[in-house]
Parts: C-alpha cells; sequence; structure tokens
C-alpha cells in the first residue's frame, strides 16, 4: 500500500489503529514528489547501503527498496516498526529495528562499505542526531535529512550572515553541507507549525593534528556572544592582548566578531592561540 496519499495514509493509521505522536514529532510525507526528489537527492544506486532514521509509515522507505539499495530502517514507534514487515519481498534487501537512533548500535550493522544516511529528523532533537553522525566518517559516507527550514539555513549558511553559527562551524569541519530544496509543510499530515527543507551534508576527513574538544570550546564560547568582538567574548579562555596578536597574525582585525571568520580562519587562530 503507498502510504504517501493522504486518503491511504489515514486508512493506514486507523487499520493499525494509532495517530501521529506529537512526543516523537511524527508529521508523515503525504506527497510523493518530495519523497522521490530526496531519493534523487542521495544519489542512490543498487550497491548503496541506507541507514533510514524515522521510517515511519514506510513511503519514503519503499521508494529507497525500489533503487535496489539496501535499507536499514531504524523507527522508534514499535507499531510502525512492525507495520513495515509488508515491505520486504523476493529482491528487497530490510532491515527492520525499532530503536531510538541516539541510542542504536550502528556498528554492528555495518559492514566494509559505509552507509548512506536518510532520515526525516525528529525535529526536537534534530542537532542531537546530527552531532552523532557527522564525526563518523568511518562509517558514513553522506547524510540526506529533512530539518526545518530556519535549521536548513543555519547548517548551509555563510561567513557574515544571520544564520551563520557555531554548528555551522561544526558542520563544516566534518562536511560539506549543501541546501538540496525547501519542502512545504502542507506536504506533511499532521501540517506542522514550520516550513522543512532538504539538506546533504557529504562527509569528509576532518583537519588532522587538532584538538577537537578545545576547538569546538573555543567556537561555541565564541558565538555565545555573537555580537561581541572576539577578543571579549573568548577573555575566559584567552589573555586578549593574545587574542588580538592572533588575529591580526593571519591578517584579520583585532576587532573582529565570530561570525566573520570562516571555518579556516578559526582553525587559524585557534593554533596561533595555542603557539
Amino acid at each position: 500500500m503507498a502510504v504517501y496519499k493522504p486518503t491511504e495514509l489515514l486508512e493506514f493509521l486507523k487499520e493499525l489503529g494509532i495517530s501521529p505522536k506529537k512526543a516523537l514529532s511524527q508529521n508523515f510525507l503525504i506527497d510523493g514528489n518530495i519523497i522521490r526528489k530526496i531519493v534523487k537527492s542521495a544519489h542512490l544506486s543498487s550497491d548503496d547501503i541506507v541507514l533510514e532514521i524515522g521510517s515511519g509509515p514506510g513511503s519514503l522507505t519503499e521508494s529507497l527498496l525500489e533503487t535496489g539499495a539496501k535499507v536499514i530502517a531504524v523507527e522508534k514507534d514499535r507499531i510502525l516498526a512492525d507495520a513495515l514487515n509488508r515491505l520486504k519481498s523476493p529482491g528487497k534487501n530490510l532491515e527492520i529495528h525499532s530503536a531510538d537512533i541516539l541510542t542504536f548500535p550502528i556498528e554492528k550493522y555495518t559492514s566494509n562499505k559505509k552507509l548512506k544516511v536518510i532520515a526525516n529528523l525528529p525535529y526536537n532533537i534534530t542537532t542531537a542526531i546530527i552531532a552523532k553522525l557527522v564525526p563518523r566518517r568511518d562509517l558514513f559516507s553522506s547524510l540526506t535529512l529533512m530539518v526545518q527550514e530556519e535549521v536548513a539555513r543555519r547548517f548551509t549558511a555563510d561567513p557574515n550572515t544571520p544564520e551563520y553559527g557555531s554548528f555551522t562551524v561544526f558542520l563544516n569541519f566534518f562536511s560539506d553541507p549543501s541546501y538540496a530544496f525547501k519542502v512545504s509543510k502542507n506536504c506533511f499530515y499532521p501540517v506542522p507549525k514550520v516550513e522543512s527543507a532538504i539538506v546533504t551534508l557529504t562527509l569528509k576527513e576532518p583537519p588532522k593534528n587538532l584538538d577537537q574538544e578545545q576547538f569546538f570550546k573555543m567556537t561555541r564560547r565564541a558565538f555565545e556572544q555573537r555580537r561581541k568582538m572576539l577578543k571579549v567574548s573568548l577573555k575566559e579562555l584567552y589573555d586578549q592582548s593574545l587574542i588580538q596578536d592572533a588575529l591580526r597574525s593571519i591578517d584579520l582585525s583585532p576587532l573582529a566578531r565570530p561570525q566573520e571568520l570562516s571555518l579556516d580562519q578559526f582553525i587559524k587562530l585557534f593554533n596561533r592561540l595555542l603557539a
């Protein structure tokens, strides 16, 4: 049964005796064109292994299986996870797990081939999930994600824009983020209060010989007071004169603010502060 059309979805949920759970941020896609665009954005082939997070009723799962790729579906809702068994058939390689992705032992289900993540993420824990997955280039090659529109803009923002922040820097450290397309809130049931968008994170080798914990401590602290100059926002971590000298040494104004620095400039600043 195709469950991306409103009437079919409502009938499907009625047969299961359930309704969308607000606590799980369940807003189900009801637009076949969007589903096809998501699959296209992930550039799938029959050789791929997909980790699908939040499979829901399985409309996207069904389209993923049609590419010939193996799909590992992780769905927290037990009833919906059990219902995915209807998609199993000869020639369709589908594994189903009813689990929370934040505690799911992904390593146990991977092989020598890196996975492609495709997910309609629960918006209340989007950042937590991405923060867990993006550093794992050993497991994943790319992440194609449905997120809130304003979050997508932050993920893919350029320096010197209002959306640019510490999480933008974090994502650029581990990946090349790109904005794919906007998704109207009317493409979901129930209709959420916000617009959505698809972003793709192509994972890459992060900068080497750098203390990641200390580096991200610095960038987070910098953006906690984004309107203040770095010499002020970072003064609890480093001496003010040292900060100004470090900024000058990388050809930046000693009065620079965090949103002015690219990832590369933040790395150069960090290394100069430790020199």
